[in-house]
């Protein structure tokens, strides 16, 4: 099992990052975009926590930044009809506290804005992992923002006014991450708009 991967990021691409390995060895790894986005620039230092999917036709390797990410894409993995494609669809279209608050209440309008999840697979999401997710630690609900019925509020929002889903929770992720208190709905929805 590969467990970790430390080297020098190589390639930088979407969802796939090269890392070469100070031994020789490049992996191709794929991550979810919000941990690409958090990556350093091409040619730093980087290390990932990994896992290393193995099925029938096709071996892959996927990156996290944090412990929870991988424990919570493990996770995901253990619902019929997930695999390592729509897992990685989950935690690129949500951050891993964003995701772990909308399967812990149930909230599946929010899982089915994920391209490739419809309302029978997020309704299992939400029934098989809403106690297993409430037991990650994602160091609580402050840790990516504002109160969970602000920032959907602002999300619903800002998809209501034209934007993709996955534009406005970035958008909203961007404004909570600068603000120290907690914005109104109001509020997140304008900054989004002025970035």
């Amino acid at each position: 099992m590969i467990s970790r991967v430390r080297g020098t990021l190589v390639e930088l691409e979407g969802e796939r990052i090269e890392v070469a390995t100070p031994g020789g060895l490049t992996y191709e790894i794929l991550v979810p975009l919000t941990v690409a986005e958090r990556l350093p620039i091409v040619g730093e230092q980087v290390e990932l926590r990994t896992l290393y999917l193995v099925r029938e036709d096709l071996a892959v390797l996927y990156g996290f930044m944090e412990p929870v990410e991988r424990e919570l894409f493990e996770l995901l993995l253990t619902v019929s009809k997930v695999g390592g494609s729509l897992a990685l669809k989950l935690l690129s279209a949500y951050s891993a506290p964003r995701l772990v608050r909308a399967l812990t209440s149930r909230d599946v309008p929010a899982l089915t804005q994920v391209s490739g999840v419809g309302k029978k697979i997020a309704e299992r999401l939400a029934l098989e992992l809403s106690d297993k997710a409430d037991k990650l630690d994602v160091g609580g609900v402050g840790a990516d923002g504002a109160p969970a019925e602000g920032a959907q509020a602002a999300v619903q929002a800002l998809t209501a006014l034209g934007m993709s889903f996955q534009e406005a929770e970035k958008a909203v992720r961007a404004v909570l991450e600068e603000e120290d208190g907690q914005p109104s709905t109001d509020e997140l929805v304008r900054r989004a708009l002025a970035q």
